[in-house]
């Protein structure tokens, strides 16, 4: 699994003016079974998107199709999920 952090380089506005074409993408990708969940970072600096263990190239390829691109730096963590609760123990090996 990967742990997606974006964080915001850009006025607010500046991403208000994309966020619809953001939540497409995430759309898209939430369809598609790759994206787990997702959702704002409090306070508002950026997100967080879980994300399916997938090949890192093509994961590299979906986070460029992101409209943030224009408006958010992205940091991507590996994470091999051993233990969870029983809530979360879907998340176990993926």
């Amino acid at each position: 699994m990967y742990i997606v952090t974006l964080s915001y380089t850009r006025p607010m506005e500046d991403v208000e003016a994309v966020l619809d074409a953001h939540i497409a993408w995430l759309d898209t990708y939430f369809d598609a079974g790759i994206f787990i969940t997702a959702g704002r970072k409090d306070p508002r600096t950026g997100g967080v998107v879980l994300v399916r263990d997938i090949d890192r190239d093509r994961l590299n390829a979906i986070l460029a199709e992101d409209a943030f691109q224009a408006v958010a730096e992205y940091e991507v963590t590996k994470v091999n999920v051993t233990r969870a609760t029983d809530e979360f123990a879907g998340l176990v090996g993926i």
